[in-house]
């Protein structure tokens, strides 16, 4: 029997489940279990504790066969719980370092209590931590173990039931369990403190409550599940009319119930306006019929809101909450006129044309900062050609990229009036980073976040903790982000990688990378097209080399001596090379051209073009791995600075022990591995094959047009083509038989 046992009931939280799992493992006390319940989660958390519970066996996981919520899948939890105490943690929140081990010695220290008590603080996107405003409570001040009559004070804590250990058999004893509901942990919270001998506390921060951005908090959203309140103080009072040894707590639990019922009708957002009224008059009936005898409000700012309560004087409770939401409007108009002066500088022209209706069948389009035409953007904008030719397609594009637009595609200079009107009024917008900080997000118009690789550095708020990102405004991105509707995903690591980083209320789309639908789709003749456009002669064996940028350098520095690497690999191999796209062209690889063994393709219109022509990839940390895993053709890391890299920039795994093939971290070695047939061999496919199994989820050839029938058309999701299995795909044919062979590469 373990110890202690953790109950993490998990749903919808696939973007924070993998932080909280990893803050319990990483705790340097061992003796634990997890019981982890899936509660039906529809977004593969079920699967992200099923991966965890196979690397580790002190994680069981329940699969729930419906959804059942909160309380109940606490329940679950709980009934499968073998430890000495039981903790609940919720599954986007974390523990501290050295949470349990802390736990467990005050435990021991206070001869296991009934109840345990510690510290929790508010984290916050922006990397702030605030204490909780009463920790002053768990202060250990007087006895280590006491009953709650002796410091009835810590029923002022905030009621939840995840700052607590709880003695397994002391809540079997008791008949604790979890009811159905918004608020379910009030009644076990009130429940377990009045009736438990013996209460300890811990002054110290195990828990770090998340305060979700994108308002993961189910209590801060409108609905009338918020009357569920009222079943939750009924059970309550229920459970003190069973235990009339506890009726001393009546008048403190009712100031409880009163301060609930108000806290709910003062916040904005929980309840409908058309049921305040209703909720009002069901609170001050509560109020008159558990009013205790002899019952004083308690003095302060609430204790006239408790006469109206008592009265049922609903017109002048809402008298008193407008005259606070007045002030709070003044302070806001502030803000708004604040606002107002920056959109000023937007121009009289552009402010004219947010006035006018918008346009229905026009999308605006745009990538990398509106560089070019390409990515995800492109692939969409060719799939909404055929599917939807109604729409009017439009590029925004930099005036200094005009030189590079395909023949044919309409297109707008970003700053232009003809652009300022296009994004005025256009109804679609799809884009593979942000549009300006300049451009307003008006009702109606929807914003497709296509994104434009698979994360293995870290991005949007993980970016906080490392030093390359230092000049990034990150309350900026967030404002950005707040104009997505929708955010495209190639993977569910992707998936829950961007729901955490980039928090916001968009909606995650589960249909592959539109640019990767060529990867599956392509033929034979197109394979030979991509190489003859690039003049490769047959026989001869195309290796791309695509590294990424580095923030602590300037410029595409090669990290290879390219010269070198083609004359030891003979004049049967061709390096196309690809700088990232933060650089601009490069003499040096102008000049190695010349040789005829090395191509920088860095200013080709089409990777994916690129990658069809070519027999592998050599890259270090680019997303592009992510993308060509989908050829099911060798790739080859070369990390000669992986230390440094991961450090400065942060990445979400190790790529060395992860690679999607055969890795090097020396010029020497990386050619000794292309010589021979280690590039390519069965060990090398065998960690392709896993690579594929984690990262290429969806990119099964129908990603634009899922993208285009639910975006622009209106589909039901449940009515897309649904995913291919990555066994049944079929990829784009490798080059020729002179070329694909499992020989190594012809030397000099």
């Amino acid at each position: 029997m373990p110890k202690l046992s953790l109950v993490v009931p998990a749903y919808k939280v696939r973007g924070y489940l993998p932080e909280c799992l990893d803050s319990i493992l990483a705790q340097d006390y061992p003796d634990f279990e997890v019981v982890a319940v899936d509660d039906c989660s529809p977004d593969g958390s079920g699967a992200i504790l099923d991966e965890y519970a196979r690397r580790d066996p002190r994680i069981h996981v329940i699969h729930l066969t419906e959804n059942v919520g909160l309380g109940r899948a606490r329940n679950a939890g709980l009934e499968k719980a073998r430890g000495e105490y039981v903790l609940f943690l919720d599954s986007d929140d974390t523990l501290s370092d050295g949470a349990l081990k802390a736990i467990a010695d005050r435990l021991e220290a206070t001869g296991d209590p009934d109840i345990l008590v510690y510290d929790y603080a508010r984290t916050y996107w922006d990397g702030s931590v605030r204490p909780n405003l009463r920790a002053d409570l768990l202060k250990t001040d007087g006895p280590d173990v006491f009953s709650l009559a002796e410091r009835p004070q810590l029923l002022d804590l905030l009621q939840i039931v995840w700052n607590k250990a709880y003695r397994r058999d002391f809540v079997e004893r008791t008949g604790l369990t979890f009811p159905p509901g918004y608020y379910e942990d009030a009644p076990w919270t009130f429940g377990s403190m009045i009736s438990a001998e013996r209460i300890a506390v811990l002054d110290r921060v195990c828990v770090l409550y998340r305060q979700r951005r994108e308002g993961g908090n189910i209590l801060k959203t409108v609905s009338r599940k918020h009357f569920d309140v009222f079943d939750q103080y009924s059970r309550v009072f229920d459970f003190l009319e069973g235990h009339r040894e506890l009726d001393r707590w009546r008048g403190p639990l009712f100031r409880k119930m009163v301060d609930h019922y108000l806290t709910i009708l003062e916040r904005p957002g929980r309840l409908p306006r058309d049921a305040r009224a209703e909720f009002f008059h069901r609170a001050a009936a509560d109020y008159r019929a558990r009013l205790p005898e002899g019952f004083e409000p308690p003095e302060g700012r609430r204790r006239h809101k408790y006469a109206l309560l008592q009265r049922d004087a609903y017109p002048a409770m809402m008298s008193a909450l407008a005259a606070v939401r007045t002030r709070r409007r003044v302070t806001g108009g502030t803000r708004r006129v604040l606002n107002r002066s920056k959109r000023g500088a937007m121009g009289v022209f552009y402010r004219s044309q947010l006035k006018l209706p918008l346009d229905e069948n026009l999308a605006v389009f745009s990538a990398y900062w509106s560089r070019s035409v390409s990515c995800n953007p492109a692939a969409i904008d060719a799939e909404l050609g055929r599917l939807a030719p109604h729409v009017r397609r439009v590029w925004a594009v930099r005036p200094d990229a005009v030189k590079h637009v395909p023949a044919g595609v309409d297109y707008v200079r970003v700053g232009s009036r003809e652009y300022w009107a296009a994004v005025a009024r256009a109804k679609y917008f799809v884009n593979n980073v942000n549009f300006g900080d300049t451009v307003v997000k008006r009702p109606g118009q929807i914003h497709v976040q296509t994104h434009h690789g698979t994360p293995l550095k870290t991005m949007g708020l993980d970016q906080q903790k490392h030093p390359a990102s230092t000049n990034m405004d990150f309350r900026k991105l967030l404002q950005r982000v707040d104009r997505w509707d929708y955010s495209l995903s190639s993977n569910r690591f992707s998936t829950g990688v961007w729901e955490r980083v980039y928090p916001s209320n968009y909606t995650s789309l589960e249909t592959g990378y539109p640019r990767n639908d060529i990867l599956v789709t392509a033929t034979a003749e197109d394979v030979r097209a991509a190489r003859a456009d690039l003049g490769l002669r047959e026989g001869t064996t195309a290796l791309l080399y695509m590294p990424t940028h580095r923030e602590y350098q300037r410029g595409f520095v090669p990290r290879l001596d390219l010269e070198r690497l083609a004359e030891q690999l003979g004049p049967d191999v061709t390096l196309l090379v690809r700088g990232h796209y933060f650089y601009g062209a490069s003499s040096r690889l102008a000049d190695l051209q010349s040789a005829g063994r090395v191509v920088d393709v860095s200013s080709h219109p089409s990777v994916e073009r690129l990658y069809l022509a070519s027999d592998g990839l050599i890259t270090d940390y680019s997303s592009a791995m992510f993308d060509y895993a989908n050829l099911d053709r060798p790739i080859v890391i070369f990390a000669d600075d992986w230390d440094t890299y991961s450090v400065v920039r942060g990445t979400y795994f190790d790529v060395l022990r992860e690679a999607p093939g055969a890795v090097a971290t020396t010029q020497e070695e990386l050619t000794e591995l292309l010589r021979s047939a280690r590039w390519r061999d069965e060990r090398a496919a065998e960690a392709r094959a896993r690579f594929r199994r984690r990262f290429c989820d969806f990119d099964d050839g129908h990603a634009a047009e899922r993208v285009v029938r639910h975006v622009f058309l209106g589909e039901p999701l449940e009515e897309l083509p649904p995913i291919v299995p990555l066994d049944e795909r079929v990829p784009a044919p490798p080059p020729g038989p002179g070329i694909a062979t499992s020989d190594p590469i012809s030397v000099l």
